[in-house]
């Protein structure tokens, strides 16, 4: 018999300083058996980092959300999908191989991929001069200490406030924080 995967839910207050936009997110987040906390909470960030574009890059009119994730390798983990079907932004979450990113550049405007993870440097010098040629990739490293903090914000249920100023996103509850400030290798 197969694991289903478990249903958190999220309300996402976010404050994006840096870009002038202030919504409320209500959120589905659907973990995969073989998906660790660390990883969901990263897909939420690269949410909260990427919220503004849906006035900045759609003017409202645009669906943001996650995709399949880890249970469907050609869905991205977050999108943003305007109302014409076309597919603006997508992100993804870990260190996936070249082929899959590819692809995906060729499918969206634009590609953000969050690495994170204690070999995401070594990753990054196998797989870098591939992506090289890729314009609307931009890749991210989020540091190992601020991703394995995010796991302890997990739970079914979460009331999260989201700060962004200068680069630097502000994520927590009503009893604890962490600050995300990812460096741009590309």
């Amino acid at each position: 018999m197969a694991l289903k995967s478990t249903i958190f839910k999220a309300s996402l207050a976010v404050a994006d300083i840096d870009h002038g936009y202030y919504a409320d997110h209500a959120l589905t987040l659907a973990r995969h058996p073989s998906e660790t906390d660390e990883r969901m909470m990263l897909r939420l960030v690269a949410l909260a980092f990427n919220a503004h574009k849906l006035q900045s890059v759609c003017a409202g009119d645009a669906t943001l959300g996650f995709g399949a994730g880890l249970s469907n390798p050609d869905d991205p983990d977050v999108f943003l999908r305007d109302f014409t079907g076309r597919m603006r932004v997508w992100v993804e979450v870990g260190q996936p191989e070249d082929k899959p990113l590819i692809k995906a550049c060729g499918k969206a405007d634009e590609v953000l991929l969050y690495c994170f993870n204690h070999a995401a440097e070594i990753w990054w010098r196998g797989i870098e001069t591939k992506l090289t040629r890729l314009s609307n990739l931009h890749v991210y490293r989020v540091p190992t200490s601020a991703s394995q903090a995010l796991a302890a914000l997990a739970q079914r249920s979460m009331q999260l406030q989201a700060t962004i100023l200068e680069g630097v996103l502000m994520l927590g509850d009503s009893s604890r924080h962490v600050d995300i400030e990812p460096l741009r290798w590309k």
